[in-house]
């Protein structure tokens, strides 16, 4: 490291402790690169640490975590998106040079593969939440394409009966970021009266956003303020996935809540429950994460900011329907389909009428442009929230076109049992098999000398 000439010795030392120390060893395990961060700790220093492995679109299937004292130590085993080891060394390189996460420093990554993101800093960032319906995201982009928006990226979860949009729009005729005050007044009082519609009058809000903000964290953060967690869906989809097991105990003896999450394993599982942790105000202490078949097993050793424990059963029982939540807004309900073609004014007003107009109901989608090209990934089941019939599928996929629009994943088997019922006894005995790990975490902590007891 160069030190500037106006720097002293004491800085420099300041400098060197408050740095994490970031050491990649492909070498230690035969299935997977590990990760080692050491840093003082502070904060959302472990959010941080995930959030640099999982905007590059890595696994994470292992994780160590202690941050007692005034010092934080963490292990992560990581593979690509094909479940093998790192071997891209601008990626290695970037991990190790770039910790905390630096947004300029991933785009230099230039590789679509890894998750490169867009510039936003030309564009003019809209905040949208309300209350979901069948239609409502081609009617959204409707209103943008006729006020002369073009999209420049866009992020869409909808949870509970819920939407949450973060959108990134330029002026389509001059390219530029819209500044009129006067227009994007026009524009939030359109989208508003959209996400209103018959019965919303209430809850709908829309707004410019000037904060710069991890979009995906950010979208926790609009449907946390929403209240997504209270709320009941409106239809009960039979696709989901496994169910989401969480439990939250206080282990009196050492002054911690231990959270325990077992669910699906997936890319960013784990950065959505620490996300929602750290918003909450909880600190991570302790964590281990594993992985066994295809789920994950998280367990979190968490305090409030000022050292004390979960001290109510009102406040156990939000931490759960809130972890709950912010699993599932990210679940992939429906038929995802990928959507490339060369970008232009409308095209996603026109995509998503057709969707509507056969029937297509939009839980998730993933917008953005590259060099004048569409990429977006839309994930969408039938009005009842059910698989989308083949047919319509292919219906759609003629209309808008063959090579354009194509079908990625198929949603997966119902947890359920005959007759829609979920089965209560799976859930249960996952739920068993979580407290177990959990004791035999604790267990390990305990032979690893990270804490003195672990009865």
């Amino acid at each position: 490291m160069e030190w500037s000439a106006c720097v002293d010795e004491y800085e420099k030392l300041v400098i060197r402790m408050t740095t994490p120390r970031v050491v990649i060893d492909n070498a230690v395990c035969p299935t997977s690169t590990v990760v080692k961060v050491d840093s003082a700790r502070k904060h959302g220093i472990l959010l941080e640490a995930v959030q640099v492995l999982t905007d590059l679109n890595l696994s994470i299937k292992k994780a160590y975590v202690s941050a007692d004292g005034r010092w934080f130590m963490d292990v992560f085993h990581v593979t690509d998106l094909n479940g093998n080891k790192l071997t891209d060394e601008s990626v290695i390189n970037y991990i190790e040079q770039n910790f905390p996460p630096s947004s300029l420093a991933l785009q230099s990554l230039g590789s679509v593969h890894y998750g490169q993101p867009n510039d936003f800093s030309g564009s003019t960032a809209l905040e949208l939440t309300g209350t979901d319906r069948i239609g409502l995201l081609s009617e959204v982009f409707a209103v943008l394409s006729d006020l002369q928006c073009s999209v420049a990226d866009a992020k869409v979860w909808t949870h509970n009966g819920r939407i949450a949009s973060l959108i990134h729009v330029k002026d389509s005729n001059s390219g530029a970021r819209i500044e009129d005050v006067q227009l994007i007044s026009v524009i939030e009082a359109r989208l508003r009266n959209v996400l209103k519609g018959d019965n919303d009058i209430r809850s709908a809000k829309t707004s410019v956003s000037m904060a710069v903000t991890h979009t995906e964290r950010r979208l926790h953060q609009m449907m946390f303020a929403d209240r997504d967690y209270e709320r009941k869906p409106i239809l009960e989809s039979v696709t989901t996935n496994s169910p989401v097991v969480v439990t939250v105990q206080n282990w009196v003896e050492r002054g911690y809540s231990v959270v325990n999450v077992q669910a699906k394993d997936r890319t960013k599982l784990l950065f959505d429950v620490v996300c929602t942790l750290t918003d909450m105000g909880y600190i991570v202490f302790h964590a281990t994460v594993n992985t066994i078949g295809d789920r994950g097993y998280l367990e979190f050793y968490i305090r409030h900011q000022d050292g004390t424990p979960i001290s109510s059963e009102a406040e156990r029982q939000r931490v759960i329907l809130c972890l709950e939540a912010a699993v599932k807004r990210r679940a992939s309900e429906g038929v995802r389909l990928e959507l490339s073609t060369s970008d232009r004014q409308g095209l996603l007003a026109d995509v998503t009428r057709t969707f509507r107009e056969n029937g297509l109901n939009v839980t998730r989608a993933e917008v953005s442009t590259m060099k004048e090209t569409a990429q977006n990934v839309f994930y969408v089941t039938d009005v009842m929230g059910k698989p989308a019939d083949g047919k319509i599928i292919e219906s759609v996929r003629e209309k808008i076109g063959l090579s354009y629009l194509r079908v990625k994943e198929l949603p997966s088997l119902v947890y359920h049992k005959e007759g829609g019922e979920r089965d209560e006894q799976a859930v249960g005995m996952a739920g068993t098999v979580l407290l177990s790990l959990g004791s035999m975490v604790r267990k390990n902590l305990y032979n690893l000398g990270l804490i003195r007891s672990y009865s």
